[in-house]
């Protein structure tokens, strides 16, 4: 994988370009490719944006997020757009597998593939060019310094702000998070001068769900949450019954697994969703717990060291049993 940095004279050579992120995509994720899809405009190029999977309701404020195709539900209309591409831009995402049932078909497009990440252990073979930084807060962020980078920083208008703020701020828990450094806060002052309103964007973010999402909560917390002392360690774990109960849709169970590290002591908390098709894992984790081990060693997954996700094919108790034994392991650690 080349340098970043070469690719900065395609800018100014228009073609057709493809953005694309991780499955269920996040703030970051969603915010860091329209922040790109609105700088490259400016230089002619026929670009899209697809998404691997369909996306939640309170990403759908986001400048041209109705522009966004989603792979699943239209995949013969994004196949079209990836075969008449001429670069590949892969956010927020170490491996083709995060894109679900889009993996192959990436793999075999014969363009030029660039990746923009910030996850441990990337497959760098795959890409023609690219970054991956660890030690960077969010995609967002790295987008921000490929713009400045480049020598393009009056290009970044309003769009583009609010994009990658919602993409930052998320991504550093609203700026509490270790990766929030001087740079982030630097970024943050200039994405400001703008004029973006960024008291509307946390609401769009944070305030902008249904009742039944808010009930939910409170039953899981009152229901499926154990926490394990002796491990200094949280585990929810949800039932498909619930979800359909209480309509749970793409973006309702974010942020849900970060609610048991408020509890005094506990260093690691997990949340655990029979989604029907399969299992899905999130780890979060506090201090020297490395969560992108723990998902990488038990559940067939990885990301950030402090932030993780995984999955099982076990049953939901099957699963549960298994996050157990694997806190028993590592109960030395997680003293």
């Amino acid at each position: 994988m080349k340098p970043i940095e070469e690719i900065y004279p395609l800018f100014t050579q228009s073609g057709n370009v493809v953005i694309t992120m991780h499955q269920k995509p996040d703030a970051d994720a969603m915010g860091s490719s329209l922040g790109l899809l609105h700088f490259l405009k400016q230089f002619g190029h026929r670009i899209h944006v697809i998404s691997p999977t369909n996306w939640a309701d309170w990403l759908k404020w986001m400048p041209a997020c109705e522009e966004v195709i989603d792979y699943e539900y239209s995949t013969d209309k994004a196949t079209a757009v990836l075969d008449a591409a001429d670069m590949l831009f892969c956010l927020d995402f170490n491996t083709l597998s995060r894109t679900r049932h889009k993996a192959n078909k990436l793999k075999e497009l014969q363009c030029i593939k660039i990746l923009v990440d910030h996850h441990q252990e990337p497959s760098t073979d795959v890409f023609d060019y690219g970054i991956s930084d660890i030690s960077k807060s969010s995609t967002a962020e790295m987008i921000y310094d490929l713009i400045i980078g480049s020598g393009y920083r009056k290009k970044i208008n309003t769009e583009i702000a609010q994009c990658l703020y919602a993409g930052v701020m998320s991504d550093t828990g609203s700026f509490r998070f270790a990766s929030t450094t001087a740079a982030v806060h630097r970024m943050v002052a200039n994405l400001k001068e703008t004029g973006f309103d960024h008291t509307q964007i946390h609401e769009n973010l944070f305030d902008n769900f249904l009742e039944n999402r808010l009930r939910f909560i409170g039953h899981v917390l009152q229901n499926r949450m154990e926490v394990y002392y002796e491990y200094n360690a949280a585990l929810i774990s949800v039932p498909w019954k619930d979800l359909v109960k209480f309509d749970i849709k793409t973006g309702d169970t974010e942020g849900i697994v970060n609610y048991p590290l408020s509890i005094k002591g506990i260093k690691l908390a997990a949340l655990v969703i029979d989604r029907d098709e399969e299992i899905r894992c999130s780890f979060r984790s506090k201090g020297n717990f490395d969560v992108n081990t723990f998902a990488r060693k038990y559940f067939q997954g990885g990301g950030h060291f402090n932030a993780s996700g995984g999955r099982s094919k076990e049953t939901l108790d099957q699963t549960v049993q298994h996050f157990k034994a694997a806190l028993k392991e590592n109960e030395s650690q997680l003293q």
